[in-house]
């Protein structure tokens, strides 16, 4: 049984990343739609698009080669409200990763937005991951 689902979603993003596997099946569900939406705007990955076979419907994640130095565009995913241990933070209290290059990743209550759309709408919220 999985605990935390969104956690056990990042680890394939990273595993598919760092073995640079060009595509990833995982699981749907409107928050990991949200979070790949917004990482396909930011650049980390090329696309994905819905597929139901069945009874099930999965997202189908088309990853993105990155750098000459490291070969992939994700560098580190990480999340940061953990079940056990939620961060909250406030519209001013948005924190920058990288001096600015990684993306924060928020659910507020005007949905899953980027830190910096967060900052733009002063709106606070759950910081639920990191990617760099």
């Amino acid at each position: 049984m999985v605990t935390d689902p969104l956690a056990d979603f990042l680890t394939q993003i990273r595993n598919a990343s760092t073995a640079g596997i060009k595509t990833v099946k995982a699981k749907h569900s409107k928050m990991r739609g949200s979070v790949l939406a917004i990482l396909k705007k930011e650049g980390f990955i090329e696309d994905f698009e819905l597929k139901k076979d069945g009874k099930h419907t999965d997202f189908h994640i088309s990853m993105k080669t990155g750098n000459a130095r490291t070969g992939k565009a994700i560098t580190c995913i990480r999340r940061l409200s953990k079940p056990g241990l939620r961060r909250y933070v406030g519209a001013q209290e948005i924190p920058k990763y990288l001096g600015g290059l990684g993306v924060s990743i928020l659910s507020t209550p005007r949905g899953v937005i980027s830190g910096e759309d967060a900052k733009k709408q002063n709106v606070g919220g759950e910081l639920l991951l990191v990617v760099w």
